[in-house]
């Protein structure tokens, strides 16, 4: 398994674990004074059908993450589409003046879309 595979799957697996496993539970991580998704989205006066929405799009990379070790043209449309995501969080949790730790999940993230665009795109 190559480091760009291992990347691909950290990233899915968070995304994941935090859609699917840790959807209704507090973190260190959630904005503003949240304890679960919803109360995030509110936090930073979001809709929340939105919510659903991300949350759908996430998972849905991540399952494309997995299927482009197989499908590799897959990869760059999901890591574009993951980094606007991510940088959407990131205005987010400036929006609400987060501290800078809430942020670091969504800077690893692309920190990792980064790493893996480096060794294969080009």
């Amino acid at each position: 398994m190559t480091l760009v595979m291992i990347l691909q799957l950290v990233i899915a697996v968070g995304l994941i674990n935090v859609w699917l496993f840790r959807f209704n539970k507090a973190t260190d991580y959630r904005g503003g004074d949240a304890k679960n998704m919803k109360e995030e989205f509110i936090a930073y006066g979001l809709p929340v059908w939105l919510m659903y929405l991300v949350g759908a799009m996430k998972i849905a990379i991540a399952i494309m993450l997995v299927l482009s070790f197989w499908v590799e043209q897959l990869l760059l449309y999901n890591l574009i589409a993951l980094a606007s995501l991510m940088i959407a969080a990131l205005m987010m949790h400036v929006k609400v003046k987060d501290p800078i730790k809430k942020s670091y999940p969504a800077l690893s993230i692309l920190f990792m879309i980064a790493l893996i665009m480096y060794f294969t795109v080009g």
